[in-house]
């Protein structure tokens, strides 16, 4: 094992009482206080997250358009300068390269931002499918980057800035935003279910914007949260995580993400035939929502049963902090994923019952 790589926070975790372990070979806040207490934060007032782990890859030139039309499952020329896209990167069998998010900054340049486990991968994976004029530069190393999650977020955010945050609508952004006194790029966006904003910089204007958010939400109960949240957060939230409800493995339509995926687009991107394929035969299985009936929680890679049949596993799954329910994503058979069908979750070499119910299991008010 290699020595884990810090974020340019990594020095203030200790102020407040951070617990840091090993996620995909970097060490991260897991707690501050505890999952609970951030979770709860988050729902009902703000939470501060460093997210600099993620990757951030620039796309630019001339045929960066049609380059990236033929690599992500979106419609990519639906972004406008100042709009962000949820995507998804197919093999060519129809499995998931990752998840990202486009960002459309000028004309004829984009930034990805990409899951930290598969910064390499995707660079890789992006230089080997160049074509045209195209430029690809990983500036992950550039960049940091933290989320303020929660209703509350706005009014905190905007003690710090005279730019109007009311005006940047949901996955829209804007560049060179004063924060604080410090330029960032500010997006509308988050990966916990709530309203929010995520904060792209230069690692020593977000260390500073760090502390002086949290100095700032402090009437308003803002408090640090780290990965353990974001999780519960994002899963109750029925959120994908790549790794558990999308991988190599799991298509983009198996994983219920099929808004991202634009069969009908002109651009014939990479896994597009098969996806079409998977559609016009129907699904094999899918991702649904179940929940325990008797005690036990469902944990991922746990295998579900109907009678004596495997019919799939647990992707996600734990005891939601704010409504108690032993929730969990399971893949299943398509037969047996209607709400209501009755399964069995093998806990521990026990099978407990456990039904299938909608998804997601938090949606915020408007």
């Amino acid at each position: 094992m290699g020595e884990l790589k810090r974020t340019p926070l990594y020095d203030e975790y200790a102020k407040y009482g951070a617990k840091t372990i090993d996620f995909g070979g970097w060490e991260l806040p897991v707690q501050f206080s505890s999952i609970k207490e951030e979770h709860e934060a988050v729902r009902n007032r703000a939470g501060l997250f460093d997210v600099s782990h993620m990757g951030e890859i620039i796309v630019e030139g001339e045929d960066s358009l049609s380059y990236l039309q033929t690599l992500c499952s979106n419609d990519i020329s639906k972004i406008s300068v100042g709009g962000a896209q949820y995507n998804v990167m197919c093999y060519e069998h129809g499995g998931v390269v990752d998840d990202l998010i486009v960002y459309h900054l000028k004309e004829h340049q984009y930034l990805l931002v990409v899951n930290a486990a598969n910064i390499e991968k995707d660079f890789e994976w992006l230089k080997k499918h160049a074509q045209g004029d195209v430029k690809i530069t990983n500036k992950s190393d550039e960049y940091a980057m933290i989320a303020v999650q929660g209703p509350l977020s706005e009014k905190i955010l905007q003690k710090l800035t005279n730019t109007q945050l009311s005006e940047i609508k949901p996955f829209q952004f804007k560049s060179s935003v004063d924060i604080g006194g410090y330029s960032v790029l500010l997006s509308r966006s988050g990966y916990t279910g709530e309203d929010g904003f995520e904060l792209y910089g230069e690692p020593k204007a977000i260390v500073a914007l760090w502390n002086r958010l949290l100095e700032a939400g402090k009437e308003d109960g803002l408090i640090p949260c780290g990965l353990g949240a974001r999780d519960t957060l994002r899963f109750e939230a029925c959120l994908p995580l790549y790794g558990q409800e999308l991988s190599e493995e799991i298509s983009p339509l198996e994983a219920g993400i099929g808004f991202a995926v634009k069969l009908q687009k002109e651009s014939d991107f990479i896994g597009k035939s098969v996806l079409i394929k998977q559609k016009e035969q129907g699904l094999s299985r899918k991702l649904v929502g179940i929940e325990m009936i008797e005690k036990g929680i469902p944990r991922h890679g746990y295998k579900v049963f109907k009678g004596d049949q495997e019919i799939g596993v647990v992707t996600t799954g734990t005891q939601v902090p704010s409504t108690k329910r032993n929730l969990g994503l399971a893949l299943l058979d398509i037969q047996y994923t209607d709400i209501g069908t009755e399964v069995d979750v093998e806990i521990r070499n026990k099978k407990v019952k456990a039904q299938v119910v909608p998804k997601p299991f938090y949606k915020r008010e408007k």
